[in-house]
């Protein structure tokens, strides 16, 4: 039997491994991955596939802007309703429901500043039941994902001697 948790860590690592290359990894049947797999997308626990591409060495124009806002939520709706709403627009890449001094953070990409600021005043502000927004700029990655995106193979952890 397949530790669906051990697969998806190993699909999350890599998700090029081939299926025959997880079974070995699990000591299974490929055909008991193809099936999980099968099982795991039909659930909608895997819910896609990516590549992780360092866009500041080829598309160093993109704008990333990461928006908090509060909101006041709408009686029988929740934050859900308006999360659900910013997060239908195709520049959205991410949308969450946090703890702290406001209620969703947003990750929004485009080509400039203003475009970002345009989005903030004229598609979340009008939403009703938002308070206030504050959005910070991302002005460099240094690690996303688990990746590290400068130099992956430098090593500079200093050494603990005990």
């Amino acid at each position: 039997m397949i530790d669906d948790i051990e697969l998806l860590h190993l699909m999350e690592n890599n998700a090029r491994l081939s299926s025959a290359e997880m079974a070995t990894m699990l000591a299974v049947s490929e055909d008991e991955v193809n099936l999980e797999i099968k099982r795991l997308r039909d659930e909608n626990i895997i819910l896609g596939y990516s590549t992780i591409i360092n866009w500041e060495k080829k598309a160093p124009d993109t704008c990333i802007g990461m928006i908090e806002v509060r909101i006041a939520p709408i009686k029988n709706k929740g934050y859900d309703h308006i999360a659900q709403i910013l997060s239908r627009y195709d520049k959205v890449s991410a949308c969450y429901l946090v703890s702290g001094g406001f209620d969703l953070m947003i990750i929004y990409e485009d080509k400039t500043l203003r475009d970002i600021a345009n989005f903030v005043s004229e598609k979340i502000a009008t939403q009703e039941g938002v308070l206030s927004t504050t959005t910070h700029f991302i002005l460099k990655k240094y690690k996303a994902n688990g990746i590290i995106y400068d130099n992956p193979n430098k090593d500079d952890r200093q050494a603990i001697i005990l």
